[in-house]
Formats: C-alpha cells, sequence, structure tokens
C-alpha cells in the first residue's frame, strides 16, 4: 500500500470520528481533546529536542485545544465556525497535496521541499471551494453565512484561514527541519504523528476564536 492509499483511508477513519465527538460535546469532546493534547505533549518532549521549539509548540498545542474546546462550547455559531476552520484546514491541506502530486511546479521554500507553489494556488483554490458549499449549507440548515460569524467578509476570511493554515504547516515544518526530523510520530498511517496531522488546523484555531471573541 502507498503512502498516499494509507493516508486517504487515515483520513475515512479519523475525520468521522473527529466530527463525532464535535457534536457529541461534553465530556466526548473534553476526552478527545485530552487525548490530542496528551499525545501531543509525547511528541513535544520526546521527539523535538531544542528546548526553544518545545515551548513554542507546548504554547501553540495548549492554545490551540484551548481555542477548540471555547468554539466548540461558546455558543451554536462558535460551534459552526469551528466546523468551518475545519473544513478550510482539511480543503487547504488536501488541495496542496494534490496539486502539488499533479502539477510539479517550482519548490515553495527550502523548509519544506514538498511543498510547491501550485501546491499554494491548490490550497486556496479547495478552501474557495469549501466556503461556497459551507456557505450553501449553512444558509439553507440554519439562515446564515460565514461572514455572519465573524462580520469578516467570505473571501477575506477563507484566504487568511488558509494562508495561515499553509503557514503553520511551514512552521511545524521547520522546527522539525531544525531537529532532522521527517515525521513527528507514526501514530497515524501515511500522515505520521499528531503534530504532522494538526499543524495548519493549530494556527487556525487561535485566529478564529479570537476573531470570534472580538466580533
Amino acid at each position: 500500500m502507498t503512502n498516499f492509499q494509507k493516508r486517504i483511508l487515515t483520513s475515512l477513519v479519523i475525520l468521522p470520528l473527529s466530527i463525532f465527538f464535535i457534536i457529541k460535546g461534553g465530556y466526548f469532546l473534553s476526552f478527545f481533546l485530552l487525548l490530542i493534547y496528551f499525545a501531543g505533549l509525547h511528541e513535544i518532549f520526546n521527539v523535538f529536542k531544542r528546548i526553544k521549539t518545545k515551548l513554542f509548540l507546548l504554547l501553540a498545542l495548549t492554545l490551540s485545544i484551548s481555542s477548540i474546546y471555547y468554539l466548540a462550547n461558546e455558543s451554536a455559531r462558535s460551534l459552526f465556525l469551528l466546523y468551518f476552520v475545519i473544513a478550510i484546514s482539511i480543503s487547504s491541506d488536501i488541495g496542496g497535496y494534490v496539486f502539488g502530486k499533479i502539477f510539479k511546479w517550482k519548490k515553495l521554500s527550502k523548509i519544506s521541499p514538498k511543498k510547491t507553489i501550485s501546491g499554494v494556488f491548490g490550497s486556496y483554490f479547495c478552501s474557495f471551494i469549501c466556503v461556497v458549499v459551507y456557505n450553501e449549507w449553512s444558509f439553507s440548515t440554519y439562515g446564515f453565512f460565514v461572514s455572519d460569524l465573524t462580520l469578516i467578509p467570505e473571501v477575506l476570511l477563507t484566504i487568511i484561514f488558509s494562508t495561515v493554515a499553509q503557514a503553520g504547516d511551514l512552521f511545524i515544518s521547520y522546527f522539525k527541519r531544525l531537529d532532522k526530523i521527517k515525521d513527528t510520530g507514526k501514530i497515524l498511517p501515511g500522515h505520521g504523528g499528531i503534530f504532522d496531522r494538526i499543524d495548519g488546523l493549530m494556527f487556525v484555531a487561535v485566529l478564529a476564536s479570537i476573531f470570534y471573541s472580538i466580533y
């Protein structure tokens, strides 16, 4: 089985599970987030070597888990903003991966050799498709658009979230490169460790919680 096939199969398992725990909320969500948190702590203190890297990742992980919990429990609208954040993070990741594989263009950065400029366009492309679909669903079901959640226009919000997701991916890749690490773990076949999977989502979740609190 190829790495791509493993990646797809793993996604088909963890995505529904993640949605289940978020929808259930309460103790289910708390248990799920604590599981991710302690798995992340294990990687921070057992995989990474630099003290500054460990402290930064510890702060980022703690803030992101707290932000996800806050968005999931604050109100119905914050919960749907969390759904959107997850959808954008996944869309950016899929778009970057698929477009990077198909349209092998210039490398984006030496930090992560697999990241390409075509992957960046793919991330934005899939994110815009995501916001259109999400808006159709949220309006037909609940009567509001994504922009109603933060008072920020959908196009701008999508660009911001997708950019932050991609930047988060590069941040974690930079830290892994400093410590000469390929993957932060093997817990998720095809993806690697927890940080290999939530690298973009962490930073977007924190930003989304700030936007929601302000607006």
